[in-house]
This record gives structure tokens, C-alpha cells and sequence, in this order.
């Protein structure tokens, strides 16, 4: 566990706002997931969809802390929350008839992200 101080210290050296105003979020509701994001761009985390295909199983909700790519091909219908897709991705994911919806957004609805499996 990282302690919410080292968050912060890294959350200094970032320069998008919305990745800042996100961590400072999740830093009381998730800290997992802001450790991640806060975490340097290097060790950023990229899935292609066959690989998520695979992961998924039966979850309903899957949260992935990076970013989805769209090699490959999606058969579940399910909702994947990501901090960002490939245009490719998005449109894999509708026409499977799921839901591609940014980690901000979800975060309006369900602010602790609760009740999905994280894949990192």
C-alpha cells in the first residue's frame, strides 16, 4: 500500500490537469487506483481487446487503469471503464454492444468504482 503522501509527491511532477483532478479523487475513495494513475507514463498499462476478451469472464463491469487498444475482436457484451480507448477500440466495444466509458465519467456515478473487476 502507498501511502497518500507519496500520491501526492508524485501527483507534483503531472502536468494534464484532468489525470491531477482524477487522482486527488480517488486518493480518499480508491487509493489503488490513484497509485496507479500517479504512477510514471512509462509503466502506463495497454490491453488490446483480444487480450480483455480473455479476462473479462462474466463480470459485468471491468475496470481497466490504462489504456484499450483495438486489436483484435470483443464477443462480450460488457461495461469497460478505461482512462482511455483507441478510436478502433470504441467502436469494437459498441458494436459488441458494450460500453466504453472513461474512469472520469464513472467516477461521477460511482465515485469509490465499486463493483467492478480491476485488471492491471
Amino acid at each position: 500500500m502507498i501511502s497518500k503522501r507519496k500520491i501526492e509527491k508524485r501527483m507534483r511532477m503531472k502536468r494534464n490537469l484532468v489525470l491531477v483532478n482524477t487522482i486527488v479523487k480517488l486518493k480518499k475513495e480508491n487509493p489503488e487506483v490513484a497509485k496507479i494513475l500517479a504512477g510514471p507514463r512509462k509503466k502506463a498499462f495497454k490491453i488490446n481487446l483480444e487480450e480483455l476478451n480473455e479476462k473479462i469472464g462474466n463480470d459485468s463491469g471491468v475496470l481497466i487503469i490504462g489504456k484499450v487498444l483495438g486489436t483484435g475482436d470483443i464477443k462480450k457484451k460488457a461495461k469497460i471503464v478505461a482512462w482511455s480507448f483507441s478510436k478502433e477500440a470504441e467502436a469494437k466495444i459498441s458494436k459488441a454492444k458494450g460500453e466504453a466509458i472513461l474512469i472520469t465519467e464513472e467516477i461521477k456515478k460511482n465515485p469509490k468504482l465499486g463493483g467492478m473487476k480491476i485488471i492491471q
